[in-house]
């Protein structure tokens, strides 16, 4: 039986599947309007295992339900954003993706099915709420019995009734970003700075390797010593492919030692993104802030202009600012990247951004954690024509210096028993509706200072392009000088439930900007702590990965 892991992605431990006779009908909005005969789809994954055995059955069954041709990536190589690009560049009817994200991948851990609509983004809410009721209630569908088809060429093929072109998993996603970025800008940077700049890119044996490889080694003729962990394995190398500074710590040690002085690492399907170079690690919500800002004078693609900004409710404000700064709209949504899509569609939105390492732009409806790495390189060779020498530290600084910095950090206390994080939450939803929470002051526990409370509640969010709303998106509260504290609990992995806990504080005082994220928000992360009972409750010390800004 599968877990109930939200319906966006179902996450599953592998289980042979018996095929039967019919397919069930979609009662609710469906996920291809008109059903799925004669439809086109994209098909691809992060590579993981198991991969090339479920796009063999997709093939049979959408041969027997009337799906009339499939795009697939060589050998079920494709990454989200590049599926997400194809979707939109060949107008197919949607794509389904082999990825469990940055979830650990083989034969005891993590596989997912994901489907993307026309537009390329992720299905809504009410398509997938759609899809997850049927995995409660199906009994039987219908496949047709084919031989496997041979994954590794390129090329058209009639298999059976369907049409199958297997297409080279980059060259699509390169040229796109050729249009975006100025690619000669950043090569002269690279190649005519002296000392010249060191580069160093880690794929964590994801889906990006091949395309880090192309962009690196290919178009920025830099040697193979720019990129490490490049191929592409089911087991991800028995790593976890989450690109933070726990999981990413080969990249981090090797930036550290041999001073590199631009790093960066994509996860397994290749949406997300860390920035890190010697000294100098870059925060989702300052990257995206800053990607932002740099926008319009670094990337060629917003030249005649930024429509607008957003990100999700956990990230920090550092973006709003910008906003503010420039008059654009900013938007604050739940976490998931389809909140973005319809403000995209609606031409309301140029660049958004999760605190989780996610950050992207209108160019396809995924985040894409390739396009920001190319983004930051952009960056830097800009800044480097306004002042020679600039580093990451040095944009970091002048950012800071003209917004304010915004304290940051995530705790996550990964496979935590469902009960007691479930438990927690109801602790904080009946201390919220107590008549005289608001108002309080929440006291450190180590030293004097105070946090006076002037809001709680659970996040709710209004489409304002389609009305529709999301509850129940994130616990908060907010106090009176600015600082936040959320609490949200994720559950995409197989193994019990991830307890998040945010905590955010606002600066404009120049002398705090170097000080450690930690020491800042110590009293605000004790007030969290207290106040949730999260030890009590989830029976755990101390989380397994912190990000810190």
């Amino acid at each position: 039986m599968l877990p109930n892991t939200g319906p966006t992605s179902l996450l599953f431990k592998l289980k042979p599947i018996q095929a039967k006779s019919l397919v069930p009908q979609v009662s609710e909005r469906s996920a291809m309007p008109g059903g799925p005969e004669g439809k086109t789809l994209v098909v691809g994954g992060d590579g993981r295992y198991f991969s090339p055995e479920a796009v063999q059955i997709i093939l049979r069954i959408g041969a027997a339900n009337g799906i009339k041709h499939i795009i697939l990536g060589q050998d079920a190589i494709l990454s989200t954003p590049a599926v997400s690009a194809l979707i939109r560049s060949l107008k197919t009817d949607g794509g389904i993706l082999l990825t469990a994200s940055h979830n650990p991948g083989g034969p005891e851990n993590d596989f997912g099915i994901k489907f993307n609509i026309a537009n390329g983004g992720p299905a809504p809410e009410e398509v997938t709420n759609s899809i997850h009721k049927i995995t409660e209630t199906i009994k039987e569908y219908k496949q047709i019995n084919l031989p496997d088809l041979d994954l590794s060429k390129t090329g058209e093929f009639n298999h059976g009734p369907i049409k199958v072109t297997i297409v080279d998993p980059v060259s699509n996603y390169i040229k796109l970003l050729k249009e975006i970025f100025d690619f000669e800008l950043i090569k002269n940077w690279l190649h005519t700075t002296s000392p010249k700049p060191t580069v160093l890119f880690d794929a964590l044996n994801g889906v990006t390797g091949p395309y880090g490889r192309a962009i690196f080694v290919d178009e920025l003729g830099l040697d193979e010593n720019s990129i490490q962990n490049c191929v592409p394995k089911p087991d991800f190398g028995g790593s976890h492919p989450d690109p933070n500074l726990t999981y990413a710590h080969e990249l981090v040690e090797r930036v550290e030692k041999e001073n590199i002085e631009f790093g960066a690492a994509s996860d397994g399907d290749g949406d997300r993104n860390m920035i890190y170079g010697k000294g100098a690690f870059v925060t989702p919500s300052d990257s995206v802030a800053i990607i932002a800002d740099w926008a319009e004078k670094a990337i060629p693609y917003f030249k005649s202009g930024v429509k607008g900004l957003a990100r999700s409710m956990p990230t920090s404000g550092a973006i709003d600012i910008v906003a503010k700064d420039k008059g654009l709209e900013v938007f604050e949504v739940p976490t998931g990247w389809k909140f973005f899509g319809n403000l995209m569609d609606a031409g309301r939105l140029s660049i958004c951004g999760e605190e989780s390492f996610g950050t992207g732009s209108d160019h396809i409806r995924e985040k894409d954690g390739v396009w920001a790495i190319v983004a930051w390189l952009s960056i830097l060779a800009a800044a480097n024509k306004e002042k020679p020498g600039s580093g990451i530290n040095d944009v970091l600084m002048q950012h800071w210096k003209k917004y304010g910095r915004s304290f940051f950090s995530r705790y996550d206390y990964e496979e935590c028993e469902s009960e007691g994080a479930e438990a927690m939450m109801d602790h904080l939803r009946k201390l919220f509706a107590s008549s005289d929470f608001v108002g309080q002051s929440l006291k450190a526990t180590s030293s004097d200072a105070s946090f006076k409370v002037k809001e709680a509640d659970d996040f709710s969010y209004t489409d304002p392009i389609d009305g529709s709303v999301s509850k129940k998106q994130g616990l908060y509260i907010k106090f009176e000088d600015g600082s936040r504290i959320i609490f949200r609990l994720s559950g995409t992995g197989s193994s019990g439930a991830t307890v998040r806990l945010y905590v955010e504080k606002y600066s404009k005082n120049e002398d705090e900007y170097p000080l450690d994220a930690q020491d800042g928000l110590k009293p605000l992360i004790e007030v969290a702590l207290a106040t949730s009972k999260l030890k009590e409750f989830t029976k755990r010390d101390k989380p397994d990965v912190i990000t810190v800004s």
